[in-house]
This record gives C-alpha cells, sequence and structure tokens, in this order.
C-alpha cells in the first residue's frame, strides 16, 4: 500500500528518520509537523498487517498522483473529499474530479461522513459489501464498470443493483417534436428493458435491474440511499477542458461523487485492473 501524499513544497526523502537539530531552524518547522502526522498515520490500526510505503513529493496533486499509478503500478486510489485535516486533509471538490479524470486506474471517492463499509474491530479490518449500484448506460465507458462490479458482487455476495437512467432531455426535445421524439422515446424504453432483461439473464438472480428516467445523477444517488448502498459504481471517461487545461469529468459524474450517500468506485473506460485485490481473486479482462 502507498501512503501518498503531495505537497507544495519539497520534502527531503529521508524525512522519517531526520534528526531533530534540523527541525530546529524556523523554515524546517513545517517538515516538524508533517513528520507527526505521517507518523501517526502509520499508526493507524487499520494499517496493522499491511505494508505501507510513505510517500511524499512536491507538485500538483492530480499530475502528481497519475505518475504514481504509473511509476508503482497502483490498482486504486483512494482519495477522501470531505472531513480529513493535516497530511490527511480534505481535497476540494475540483481537484479530487480532477485526480478522477487523470489518474489511469479506478478512483475510490469517499466524503464523509458517509456510509461505510470497512469495519475494524479486534486489530482486523473486514469489507462488507451489502448492495451496490452499478449506474450503466451500455455504451464502452461502462463496460469496465459493469466488468468490475460484476467481479466484486460475485466475490462477496453482495447485491447489483444495476441503473440506467433515461435522461430527461427527452422531456425537453417532446415540447418541441412531440412526434419525432415520443418515437424515438419509446424505442430507447424498449431497448434498455431488453437490454437490462439479457444482463439478468447473464448475471442471475443477484442483479436487480432499474429504469428511472429523469436527471441521471439524482436518480442514481436516489436509488443508492434508497437501496442503503455500500458503494456506487459508475464508468468514467474525460473530456478536454473547454480552455485547454486538464482534462474533466462529465458534469453528471461530477454531480454523483459531491453527493453520493456512499463512496464512489469511478472507473475509467480506458484500463480496467483489480481495484480490490483482497477481495477480487480472479483477473478482470481486458477490452
Amino acid at each position: 500500500m502507498l501512503l501518498f501524499s503531495v505537497q507544495d513544497a519539497t520534502v527531503p526523502a529521508n524525512l522519517l528518520t531526520l534528526p531533530e537539530h534540523v527541525f530546529e531552524e524556523q523554515e524546517n518547522r513545517w517538515l516538524l509537523q508533517l513528520r507527526a502526522e505521517v507518523r501517526e498515520l502509520l499508526s493507524d490500526p487499520l494499517f496493522c498487517d499491511l505494508e505501507v510505503e510513505p510517500a511524499i513529493v512536491e507538485g500538483e496533486p492530480a499530475s502528481e498522483i497519475a505518475r504514481a499509478v504509473r511509476d508503482y503500478d497502483i490498482d486504486l486510489v483512494t482519495v477522501v473529499t470531505h472531513g480529513r485535516k493535516g497530511l490527511s486533509r480534505a481535497l476540494g471538490g475540483s481537484t479530487a474530479e480532477e485526480i478522477i479524470a487523470e489518474a489511469p486506474c479506478p478512483v475510490l471517492a469517499i466524503r464523509p461522513p458517509q456510509h461505510d463499509f470497512v469495519e475494524h474491530q479486534d486489530s482486523l479490518s473486514k469489507i462488507h459489501l451489502n448492495r451496490v449500484v452499478l449506474a450503466t448506460n451500455f455504451q464502452p465507458s461502462s463496460v469496465a464498470a459493469t466488468q468490475l462490479a460484476t467481479q466484486i458482487t460475485n466475490h462477496t455476495g453482495a447485491e447489483l443493483h444495476v441503473l440506467y437512467v433515461i435522461g430527461d432531455y427527452f422531456e425537453q426535445i417532446s415540447a418541441l417534436f412531440p412526434e419525432g421524439s415520443l418515437a424515438a422515446l419509446s424505442r430507447l424504453r424498449r431497448y434498455v428493458q431488453e437490454r437490462m432483461s439479457q444482463l439478468t439473464r447473464e448475471e442471475g438472480p443477484r442483479a436487480i435491474t432499474n429504469i428511472a428516467e429523469g436527471r441521471p445523477y439524482e436518480e442514481i444517488v436516489r436509488l443508492a440511499a434508497q437501496k442503503e448502498a455500500d458503494m456506487i459504481i459508475i464508468g468514467t471517461t474525460v473530456h478536454a477542458s473547454l480552455f485547454g487545461g486538464v482534462p474533466v469529468l462529465g458534469a453528471e459524474i461530477e454531480r454523483v461523487v459531491r453527493n453520493a450517500p456512499c463512496p464512489v468506485l469511478c472507473v475509467p473506460a480506458s484500463r480496467v485492473v483489480t481495484p480490490l485485490p483482497a477481495l477480487v481473486t480472479q483477473p478482470v479482462p481486458q477490452t
């Protein structure tokens, strides 16, 4: 496990073993606080029996984390977007979304005090997944997320709630072009029903299908809250920034991350990996 932190100033590689006299200088006092925070995190009971490697670098969080994913061959990035202090302080929403957009592996976005699925008791940490919501649009961007959701729920025995949301833009189109849009909406409804029936046949009784109409992010968040889901899994694609900056997520995915009642596992379409190696024992097929 890599405990990774990005700072806005250079941090010595031997921070944890620096002699105390180094911190007597005024300009190095912040390093003393940083070292204390690192040591406090490393002593967390959740890390018991895990091999944890701390790494602290200077730069921009999104780009440095994306580089670390490639350099360390990381399977899963976890970002906390609210409620932490110090070294593990909350990342701003936009920073977390940049990380999700740039990371070439799945990113688990957590916003405490969300529903938690990790239980620590008697020096043991256990993952309890009872219900997982998979948001899909049957597009290539959701293939990796669907495979991963299937792997995780098959292994844990969790219920898999698959959701397709027919966007409310059809209502807007209907007001202008009632005949053509209504026919298209009817075809889309039949298509979604057929795909959901196919998915149920393939995945078995554990897959519970849901079809909603409205704003996608609202319906995803609503179903997760209604079912008391432990995790939302959603496929992601990134778009070029309008002003030539860093890649950005779509607005609906950003709103899911910001409003979800549980952690959100964002799975990039470009690469399929195993995000929970302790749970998923079979390799995930590449696409």
